[in-house]
């Protein structure tokens, strides 16, 4: 009985010690780290600086909104900002700090304060390498009724046009995880003639002679698109006598 009773209280005091150890290991966890684990495993504990950093490494920049139904709060956004774990890129708009950003990373940033927008003009000829101007606003086609987004609009030049004008010649690219919009290089070249007084004929002669030592298969969709802008008959002189 004595024996019975012995080793009884033995794994009692066994159990004992291994559930203090595992309150210890759990108590002795930091609070403060950026990524907490469980003792009882190597799992990660989902909190709203890991949801941020997840989401913005996928998307490279992204709206408050864009978090918020990722699991971050707009409280614990500013929160994150203040401690330096999210840039703020503008009003509304967040990215990782030191992010490896390419070039054209400001027309990500205008991707998500104007999705309806086409990037386009002075800011797709640099994109597409038809010109030697270097513009110090980022040019952005918008519905000719649409209203003024609110948000980063310093630095934006928007140019209303028509729906029809506005779908014709768009693609796609993939910048720092954000899609964006913006003109092809043969619409873009269209639109530098229809818009001669705001840019400047000799900028439009430029990205035309470019155009054509680059892509000289492509007058055809060049013609196109000038149908659609309603200046062939202004652009065919030109393309004659640079052909």
């Amino acid at each position: 009985m004595n024996c019975g009773y012995q080793l009884g209280h033995d794994r009692a005091n066994l159990h004992q010690t291994v559930y203090l150890q595992i309150l210890g290991a759990y108590a002795n966890v930091p609070r403060n780290r950026k990524s907490l684990t469980s003792p009882f495993g190597s799992c990660p504990v989902d909190t709203p600086e890991t949801k941020a950093r997840t989401f913005l490494r996928r998307e490279g920049v992204a709206r408050s909104r864009d978090l918020e139904r990722a699991g971050v709060s707009r409280a614990m956004i500013a929160k994150l900002v203040e401690r330096g774990a999210v840039s703020r890129v503008s009003r509304g708009l967040y990215t990782l700090p030191n992010a490896r950003t390419s070039a054209a990373h400001q027309f990500a940033v205008v991707a998500r304060h104007v999705p309806r927008g086409v990037i386009c003009l002075l800011s797709a000829l640099r994109f597409h390498r038809l010109t030697t101007q270097n513009p110090y606003e980022i040019w952005v086609a918008v519905p000719s009724k649409a209203w003024r987004p609110v948000g980063m609009t310093t630095g934006i030049r928007f140019v209303h046009v028509s729906q029809r004008h506005l779908d014709d010649g768009v693609e796609e690219h993939v910048i720092d995880g954000t899609k964006v919009r913006m003109t092809n290089p043969a619409k873009t070249v269209a639109d530098c003639f229809k818009f001669r007084n705001s840019i400047g004929t000799d900028v439009a002669i430029e990205a035309l002679r470019e155009f054509l030592r680059q892509s000289p298969q492509k007058t055809e969709a060049l013609l196109r698109h000038a149908r659609v802008d309603r200046v062939e008959r202004v652009i065919r002189p030109y393309l004659e006598s640079l052909a």
